[in-house]
């Protein structure tokens, strides 16, 4: 990748030298804005000014970075606390590659089919990052894995994640809990105190229009009608609540959990 405050000529330069395709990502951004793939050269001029126009208005901020583009990868994560004692665990990865315009669609952990040797890898990683930072509280460790079962790091997020939930059900840990306890002053449990049971996944219930590809859509809920006690739905939703144009289009969450993926 590059990280750096160079001109435009410069930057695709950098581009070329990653190789192509490439990823040019809004540095200020997330959730896919501000976010353009690259596959030839030829496109980059173009492809970069409508990036930094995007992140302008969503961000008020048009520095971009580049990425090496990684062809149909698996999106794994690693959910890590660091606490006041120097401590740094790990509470497993999920899988979060079902996406739809680089937005996460549904999650999982245990994320599946990965060798031991992947997960070893990944969470020794992701510790490290971890350590290096002299971490203390929620974070995620992003990873990609290609198709050839290469691993590389993407990023850390300094927080919990809308899909912290599935983390939960296979932990039995309340994430929120541990955020104030580590704040008070409360020392982590050992690694191998952390333990998985079973198998969650998580889906985004989106305001959406159908009739267009899926895009994000504004409107007043007129029915709202939730699955029983047998799952986890968090939302702040009900009857005549207004989904606005302000925020994310994502409005609830829907969360399984039994023994066996399979299930």
């Amino acid at each position: 990748g590059f990280v750096g405050d160079v001109n435009d000529d410069e930057f695709a330069a950098a581009a070329r030298k990653i190789g192509f395709p490439v990823l040019i990502k809004a540095s200020a951004g997330g959730g896919g804005r501000g976010m353009r793939l690259v596959r030839e050269a030829s496109e980059f001029p173009a492809a970069l000014l409508s990036a930094r126009r995007e992140a302008a208005s969503a961000f008020a901020d048009d520095a971009m970075l580049l990425e090496k583009y990684i062809d149909r990868p698996r999106h794994i994560e690693v959910q890590i606390f660091g606490d006041t004692h120097g401590n740094i665990i790990h509470l497993f990865e999920r899988d979060c590659s079902v996406q739809r315009r680089y937005q996460k669609l549904i999650e999982e952990a245990p994320a599946s089919e990965l060798t031991e040797a992947q997960r070893d890898q990944i969470h020794r990683a992701a510790i490290t990052a971890g350590v290096a930072a002299g971490y203390v509280g929620a974070g995620t460790v992003e990873f990609v894995v290609d198709q050839s079962g290469d691993v590389y790091f993407i990023e850390m997020n300094t927080r919990l994640q809308v899909e912290h939930p599935v983390t939960e059900m296979i932990t039995g840990r309340d994430l929120v809990a541990m955020q104030l306890q580590i704040a008070t002053g409360v020392e982590l449990p050992k690694q191998q105190d952390i333990t998985v049971h079973g198998h969650a996944f998580e889906l985004r219930l989106c305001a959406e229009d159908t009739a267009h590809d899926f895009a994000p859509s504004i409107g007043t809920l007129n029915h709202v009608r939730l699955p029983d006690d047998s799952y986890r739905v968090d939302h702040g939703i009900g009857r005549g609540i207004d989904v606005s144009p302000y925020y994310d289009s994502m409005i609830a969450k829907l969360i399984v959990h039994a023994d066996d993926r399979q299930l």
